[in-house]
């Protein structure tokens, strides 16, 4: 049987309707009359016009994002993750997605606490759990019907709707039929001695709620049209209505301030100035908060469906009815908000669950300011925010968090700080661009500039390496030696190189890349990749290798594998000759066995004092040491003299480049007797963990080169061909004495 065609809301059913009954909520009946008698009425017009400033704003922003992209499910994370990235996005939907589901039971239990205040008094002798009891049946109706239809939920909020401005009008045409007299102004705290801010703090929740109808952004017919339209005229209507309100209070003779202050007067201040009175204002209440808990059953669901669709959650919670509702969802969160009947201490969690909502406008208005700052070319939003606009709106969300409660703020970033950092640490797959990237592009433009407007001393040097590989995971041992050269300041590009004539990986280019990403991030390295197309490789290699890099990060270190055919080594030795003039330093490495499961922790360095690869070579052994693994690693620096008078003088020549490098190494001087260089040093080195060998510039014949080198690859563990390429004082100099 086929699935039925999810029906998609306009502007005024999805968005405007939802939004408005959630900001014209209980609160509203419950508070002002408080507000009015504490703060008098130009108090209560600034707090109205505050809070709801904080609002107006965020919908702002809200709408600017929402007329940039095409909004999916999920509303307000959908929004977040687009913009700011899968994780930051992950760390606001989580806690939104159970502070909705948590709504649900705070709505369902004032229901049932209405109710059963109403109850005939004959019985009130109910069981000790009739409150829990009523609360867990409204959970499963609203749950039910959610899950059923949300046309027939959101159909069923009109006359809800007409109910709750029947009460205003009530209360207007009470007011103004009775006595009246001049607004009272002056502020009393009567019965809110903490001052201004704790009763801006205590309203403050009325304003909230108006992206109920965000939540509802996969039910739309055209999001982006919607979304600005509802949210804005929902905010800009619940404003206007909380002017009128204190202003009608104010002015009435039927009630004192210090009756308006009375404990628990709340919703009796409008049953005694409305006409009607009760049988309008209880009826109005009770909508209120029936249609408060239908807006957050219907908007939790679809956040947990959003999560699960972008993998944060497993994937059957995004599965739907055939009615085309989150089903699963739905009942999951009916579950835990029945489960959450049973917590107790109601009252404290709603504070933590109202400063977990206001981080949702941070984040929001956060998003905004951001995607203004950076100026991506694909933000075009069709309503224009400033960035210090939305960047006001976050700061003032904060206050007013901490206003509310310091210890749930704390608690509220800290747990949205865990969340953040677990996902990051997960290392999710992301589909989408993101506004962090755009920042990182925005900080590396600034820092390319300002690199290319200085001369890089010696000092500054740092190995920016490129290494070429053909497949990753067969290189990968090579590539956790050359990451570790870096030591979180160099920078390591591993290149692919495709020809012209492999048509399959010359389309997937980005793919291959992003691919050689995901291997590197299974072993906890980090490098960047590419895949460059060449004609020949041979040729590809020397033009990628010497014009690579940018700015004041020009590459200075090329490295290849040594090769397993002797068609590829001839081919390698080659490429070294060419670029030995480009000014880059060559680094040929070859392991028999993985250096990191080695325990001598050794590295040896054989220096000939002919050229200035020692002073590479030393370098790089430095670098290595600083890892943490290799902090004890013992550095023995060997050569090899032709007699006891050019030992000493070998031996005083590398003592003093050492100490003036500040460097700990040991010193080897060998005397060379009638045994061969290679032999010697395939002797002493054999147990070395790695072993540096420069990279000698002769003028023999390639495969006596080639010869050489098998011997010295195929005796030991790790080695390290070097030579040094770079211009002059494009190193620091260690061995600043070279043997002539």
């Amino acid at each position: 049987m086929n699935k039925s065609k999810p029906h998609k809301f306009g502007t005024f059913l999805g968005v405007y309707t939802p939004s408005i009954l959630t900001i014209l909520g209980l609160i509203m009946y419950l508070r002002f009359g408080w507000v009015v008698g504490n703060v008098g009425l130009i108090k209560t017009f600034a707090i109205v016009l505050m809070a709801s400033s904080i609002t107006f704003i965020t919908g702002l922003s809200a709408s600017a994002i929402a007329t940039n992209i095409k909004i999916g499910v999920g509303g307000e994370y959908y929004m977040i993750s687009r913009s700011l990235g899968l994780e930051p996005g992950g760390a606001i939907g989580i806690p939104l997605y159970l502070c909705r589901t948590l709504s649900v039971t705070f709505y369902c239990y004032g229901l049932s606490e209405a109710i059963l205040i109403l109850w005939p008094e004959s019985n009130t002798a109910l069981p000790a759990y009739a409150l829990q009891g009523f609360t867990i049946i409204f959970i499963i109706l609203v749950t039910a019907l959610s899950g059923k239809s949300a046309k027939l939920v959101l159909k069923s909020q009109i006359p809800i709707m007409i109910i709750v401005a029947s009460s205003i009008i009530a209360l207007m045409i009470g007011v103004l039929s009775q006595d009246m007299h001049a607004p009272v102004t002056e502020a009393t705290y009567q019965t809110a001695p903490e001052g201004f801010w704790y009763v801006f703090a205590v309203f403050f929740p009325a304003v909230t709620g108006f992206t109920a109808g965000i939540g509802l952004s996969g039910d739309l017919k055209n999001p982006q049209k919607s979304i600005p339209k509802g949210t804005l005229g929902a905010v800009v209507s619940g404003a206007v209505i909380y002017l009128i309100i204190p202003l009608l209070l104010a002015i009435t003779g039927a009630l004192t301030l210090e009756q308006m202050t009375e404990p628990g007067a709340g919703v009796t201040i409008w049953t005694r100035l409305a006409v009607f009175g009760p049988w309008l204002v209880y009826p109005a209440v009770l909508g209120a908060v029936l249609s408060s808990a239908f807006g957050s059953i219907l908007g939790g669901p679809r956040i947990l469906q959003a999560l699960s669709i972008d993998g944060l959650m497993p994937k059957f919670l995004s599965k739907l009815s055939k009615s085309g509702q989150p089903a699963i969802s739905t009942w999951i969160s009916g579950i835990i908000a029945i489960a959450a009947v049973f917590l107790g201490g109601l009252n404290t969690i709603a504070q933590y669950v109202s400063v977990l909502f206001l981080t949702l406008y941070v984040a929001i208005n956060v998003s905004a300011a951001v995607e203004q700052l950076i100026k991506e070319p694909s933000y075009r939003p069709k309503i224009h925010v400033p960035w210090y606009v939305s960047l006001i709106g976050a700061i003032a969300a904060m206050l007013v968090m901490w206003l509310i409660n310091p210890l749930a703020f704390v608690f509220a970033l800290g747990l949205e700080t865990i969340i953040l950092i677990y996902l990051i640490s997960k290392k999710l797959e992301q589909q989408w661009g993101d506004a962090f990237t755009g920042i990182w592009m925005h900080m590396g433009r600034y820092a390319l500039l300002r690199l290319n407007s200085k001369n890089v001393h010696a000092r500054n040097w740092r190995p920016i390496i490129i290494l070429f590989v053909n497949e990753i995971k067969e290189k990968m041992p090579l590539i956790k030696l050359i990451e570790m050269l870096g030591q979180n300041s160099g920078l390591l590009t591993i290149s692919k190189l495709v020809t012209f004539d492999d048509r399959q990986e010359l389309t997937r280019q980005n793919e291959i890349a992003f691919e050689m990403q995901l291997e590197l991030a299974k072993e906890g390295l980090q490098a960047l990749t590419e895949v460059n197309v060449v004609n020949d490789l041979k040729h590809g290699i020397y033009q990628v290798a010497a014009s690579h890099g940018l700015a004041g990060i020009k590459t200075n270190t090329v490295v290849f594998g040594w090769s397993s055919t002797m068609e590829g080594k001839i081919q390698e030795l080659q490429i070294v000759n060419d670029l030995s003039a480009s000014g880059k330093n060559i680094l040929i490495a070859h392991y028999n066995t993985s250096f990191a499961e080695r325990h001598n922790k050794r590295i040896d360095i054989w220096w000939r004092g002919e050229d200035k690869n020692g002073d590479l070579m030393f370098l790089l052994s430095y670098l290595i040491r600083l890892n943490r693994k290799w902090k004890k690693t013992a550095i023995n620096i060997f050569s090899v003299a032709n007699s006891e008078k050019e030992k000493i003088a070998l031996e005083s020549l590398i003592r003093y480049s050492i100490n003036e490098a500040r460097i700990d190494a040991e010193i080897h001087v060998l005397i060379k007797d009638g045994e061969d260089i290679v032999g010697i040093l395939i002797k002493n080195s054999k147990n070395a963990d790695i072993v540096f060998c420069g990279l000698a510039r002769d003028n023999s014949t390639i495969e006596k080169r080639i010869q050489t080198m098998e011997r010295i690859v195929n005796s030991l563990n790790v080695v390290v061909f070097t030579q040094n390429n770079g211009m002059e004082n494009d190193i620091p100099i260690i061995f600043s004495l070279t043997k002539e």
